[in-house]
């Protein structure tokens, strides 16, 4: 898939390891590393389903829209699909075999 990011601190943030590691320490900042690479390597959003680590689901209320992906509990790399049109299923849903680009959003407790 294609990742694009929500700003220019966080592309850069993600694509620093040193920045990264020192804001989300050691451990989260490899699981990010590991989730941008599964993305990355995902021809779509139905291959990222398939992995049971990654919990990936679309989120619901105020964060409709939102998918999020597990790292280090209770975290959570949160992320949008942005394909133009974003594709959907006949009842409305999202597509997960249509969506091939993502915006990196952030990370953070979706709970707290």
């Amino acid at each position: 898939m294609d990742i694009s990011f929500a700003n220019k601190k966080l592309q850069k943030t993600f694509n620093d390891q040193k920045r990264l590691t020192k804001e989300h320490g050691a451990l989260q900042a490899k699981l990010i590393n590991k989730r941008l690479h599964e993305l990355r390597a995902a021809d779509n959003l139905e291959i990222i389903s398939t992995l049971p680590q990654a919990r990936c689901h679309e989120l619901q209320g105020e964060r409709k829209g939102t998918l999020s992906v597990d790292l280090n509990q209770p975290y959570r790399l949160f992320f949008q699909p942005v394909d133009d049109p974003i594709p959907l299923k006949d009842d409305g849903g999202l597509d997960w075999k249509g969506v091939k680009s993502i915006m990196i959003l952030g990370v953070g407790n979706p709970h707290g």
